[in-house]
């Protein structure tokens, strides 16, 4: 089985993009794949645990939880988490949060790099 490295750069709200990865990561990691994700910029809130999940707007929290328990490996850029006021304490059970090295080292491991998102 090959290893994926995802790059997200986009934010959960309402993102077509976000939704993709998500569901990417879910069908490789259910097919024995390995996977790691990376979150950065804006796509970092969404690893914030007890999110007010609405009727119509749904977070990304169970998704997560779910990919986190497949063993996908799952970090989020720590800069950009102070940066917009987030506090490790907040994030979701079994995320990381690290510096870009985590994300470089997972891209020269990896069979396959995406990035998605804006930027």
């Amino acid at each position: 089985m090959g290893v994926l490295t995802i790059g997200c750069f986009a934010s959960a709200s309402g993102n077509m993009s976000y939704d993709f990865m998500l569901r990417l990561a879910d069908a490789a990691a259910r097919k024995g794949h390995k996977v790691n994700i990376w979150f950065s910029g804006n796509a970092v809130s969404s690893v914030q645990s007890k999110q007010k999940h609405l009727k119509d707007y749904s977070t990304a929290e169970k998704y997560l939880k779910t990919l986190v328990e497949q063993g996908v490996k799952i970090c989020t850029c720590e800069a950009c988490s102070v940066a917009r006021g987030l506090r490790m304490s907040d994030k979701i059970e079994g995320i990381e949060w690290n510096t870009m090295y985590w994300f470089l080292a997972k891209i020269h491991e990896a069979d396959r790099v995406l990035q998605i998102g804006e930027e």
